[in-house]
This record gives structure tokens, sequence and C-alpha cells, in this order.
């Protein structure tokens, strides 16, 4: 894509978010959401509120980042506590887990919202995600006449919101995605606070011992390891770390996805 078509983009997204005059920005310190709530900030100033909803399943090194990039553009920021485990139709995890998650989320919104006086809430969905299973989608478009979708507004994909959060100067331009830590597990399967806390523990472990992008999917006890091709050679050489530390932390059985690392392997089996 030419770099004027893109620039002419970024100028209706800019005008489109102008327009809304005050907006909550659902905020989760990711690539899509941060350039969000730098243009938000760019263009309506203090009338534009990040928000993150901090969920059981919302990994508290997620937290951080989302705290240090709020710093960092320098948009006021709100974190609100919500326990999604108490919503039986979340915690039960069946194939609308997102849906009814994104639901719940979207209300914490609009409390602030409402709370704030604001127009809108505005979120980083973009074209790119129409095209995998999105089942929080649906509430989103339930939602319309109060929350918006800028990136989808003006056809901007993931390719390009990342051109736009280099060319921005973002720290999290490369910021690999790291969805809920519900999605770790297979549908059906009903999501606890413990559960969580092990899986998002192991990930951490693994994170700090230099591995990236990657996953620790739950499988009943088997912790199923996601990761690049490229690094499982640096994996399997700190086997003998990481089998006893996930062993410790109560799982039965620790196995490499020959696979390798892929977004939503969960949705595969549906």
């Amino acid at each position: 894509m030419p770099d004027e078509m893109l620039s002419s983009k970024l100028v209706s997204l800019k005008k489109g978010i102008s327009e809304k005059e005050s907006a909550i920005i659902a905020f989760s310190g990711g690539v899509d959401s941060s350039v969000l709530a730098y243009l938000a900030h760019d263009e309506l100033g203090d009338n534009a509120v990040a928000v993150t909803v901090n969920l059981q399943s919302f990994p508290e090194r997620e937290l951080k980042c989302a705290i240090k990039v709020a710093e960092e553009m320098g948009i006021i920021h709100r974190t609100v506590d919500y326990d999604e485990l108490q919503v039986p139709l979340i915690s039960e995890n069946g194939p609308k887990r997102c849906y009814y998650c994104k639901k719940e989320i979207l209300k914490v919104l609009d409390t602030v919202r409402q709370e704030l006086g604001f127009n809108v809430i505005i979120e980083g969905s973009n074209v790119s995600d129409l095209a995998v299973y999105r089942p929080g989608r649906q509430a989103i478009d339930e939602a319309m006449h109060v929350v918006h979708s800028p990136f989808i507004e003006f056809s901007i994909n993931k390719r390009e919101i990342r051109e736009i959060a280099g060319e921005l100067g973002l720290s999290v331009a490369d910021k690999k995605p790291f969805p809920c830590l519900a999605s770790r597990f297979p549908y059906g399967v009903p999501l606890t606070k413990h559960s969580i806390e092990r899986v998002e523990k192991a990930e951490d472990f693994l994170i700090r011992l230099g591995l990236h992008e990657l996953r620790v999917r739950d499988h009943s006890g088997i912790a199923r390891i996601e990761i690049s091709c490229e690094d499982m050679p640096l994996l399997l050489g700190m086997r003998e770390d990481i089998v006893p530390y996930l062993l410790n932390l109560g799982f039965n059985y620790v196995a490499l996805d020959l696979q390798g690392f892929r977004s939503g392997s969960m949705d595969e089996v549906l």
C-alpha cells in the first residue's frame, strides 16, 4: 500500500476521533489500543481517558505494561478491577465465552463513560480481526450506539496499525499480542482463579528465561507449550529448569507442541 494511502487513512482516523468530542478508550496496553489512546489524547486532550478493565484473566505483566504505556503518552488512565469468574456464562468457558466477557467489559466501560459524562467508547478492533474467530465482536456490534471501532470504520489493518505505532514512536509498536489467560483452556473446562494463576506463573517463568511469543495451554493438568519453531532448541536446552518448575506449580505433565506457536489454537477443534 502506498504511504500516501495510509497517510490519508490516518487523517480520516484523527478526524473521526476528533468528532467524538469525548471518549473512553478500551485500553489493554497492546499496540491497537495504544495507537487509539495516543491519537485520542492528541485530538481530545483530557476529554480522552484510557480505561483498563483488570480481569482475573488479564496477566499482571500486561497490566504493568498498560500503566507504563499510558504514562509514556500522558493520557489519563484508570484501572477498574472486575472479577469475570463470578459470571457463570464466562467461568463455564463455553465457545461464546468471549462474547459474554466482552459484554461485561463494555458494561464496566460504559459505567465509567456515564460517570465522566463522555460521549462514546472507542475500541481497537481492526479489519484483520474480521477474518478470524472473534465471538466478542458480536457484543461490540450490539453496543454500536455507544461503542465505536475506528480502525474498522476507516479500513485499517494490523500491519498498518503497527506502521502508525512506529511512526508515533510508541514503545509497544512491535509488541506481540497476548490474549487473556482464559484462552489457554479448552472450551468446556471451567475457569478458576487457581488454574488461571498457574498458567500465568508458567508463562511468566518462560518469559523470564528469555523466551517470547509463547502460550502455555492447560489441558486438565497437562501443560502444552506452544513456542516458535526457532525457539524450540532454546526451550529444550532449558528443560531441566522448566519441567520441575511447572510440575511444582501443579501440572502433571509438561509437553512441547511440535506444531509450534499459533494464535487461537484452541479454536482449531471447534
